[in-house]
């Protein structure tokens, strides 16, 4: 087995590039390469999403992480986004490298550090993985990326998860193209007010511009679009959207015990 590819019309994604979120230097996956590469278990292997307070998400998603972390649409692709912090380079669901169990982690970190790529030339896809990765080695890995002339049953089992994310990411767009063909969106903001050390109100402060689903226009729909809805998953997906919206004030009582621990080892 040479390099490992899947038919592109299973979905489409731009090209892999140096600058993709954690990726540092993900290359094409193959068997004369990285015969001997596998991954290894390492000390603090969450360590790489530490920085990132957003993350991307997936329909599909949407219900376990609505329970965790508050989930927004972002820009002009109204691009769905699971909030992970407040403050720009800080990921409150992970401390010293080890990811919060108690939260839910999206498939996009899940993933890594594979991904897969697009190779126009040849009308495929490919994994590919981040040589760069604190937990990739060819060094003793504990797992292997080939078993002799095959991917092994580790690499196959990363192939179906990148495979499933991938066929997730496009129904998601597909879903979103349909909530803005319908004017479901509204632009909102996330503010914060703390309080000043004489225990007066603080100046407030904004933490958040984003998109969300208006509650009003969904209700307001016709009957017919609600069944199409409920019957997609749409609907489902549309309410746990707003009910995670509840966890901003999580988000902000983690910061606020973050920097007190912070300010006390000062």
């Amino acid at each position: 087995m040479g390099t490992i590819v899947a038919k592109k019309d299973e979905a489409k994604q731009p090209e892999v590039s140096g600058n993709v979120m954690f990726y540092e230097n993900p290359v094409p996956l193959t068997k004369d390469k990285h015969a001997k590469f596998g991954v290894k278990k390492v000390d603090k292997p969450f360590k790489f999403m530490a920085d990132q307070h957003f993350l991307p998400l997936t329909a599909p998603e949407f219900g376990p992480a609505s329970t965790s972390m508050p989930i927004i649409f972002a820009g002009a692709d109204r691009t769905p986004l699971a909030v992970m912090g407040i403050r720009s380079g800080e990921n409150l669901f992970v401390t010293d490298g080890q990811f919060e169990v108690d939260f839910y982690m999206p498939a996009f970190a899940r993933r890594y550090p594979f991904v897969l790529a697009g190779d126009n030339a040849n009308d495929r896809f490919v994994v590919c993985v981040d040589e760069k990765a604190e937990c990739v080695t060819n060094k003793k890995p504990e797992q292997l990326f080939f078993d002799k002339d095959e991917a092994s049953t580790f690499t196959k089992e990363a192939f179906q998860f990148l495979q499933t994310f991938e066929r997730d990411r496009q129904s998601t767009a597909t879903m979103i193209k349909r909530f803005e063909e319908l004017g479901l969106f509204e632009p909102k903001e996330m503010n914060f007010q703390g309080n000043n050390a004489d225990g007066t109100p603080a100046p407030k402060q904004k933490i958040a511009d984003y998109f969300a689903v208006s509650e009003e226009k969904l209700k307001a729909l016709p009957a017919e679009t609600l069944a199409e809805f409920a019957k997609n998953g749409y609907l489902a997906v549309a309410y746990a959207h707003l009910i995670s919206l509840g966890n901003w004030q999580r988000l902000v009582n983690m910061t606020l015990r973050r920097s007190q621990a912070e300010a006390a080892k000062a």
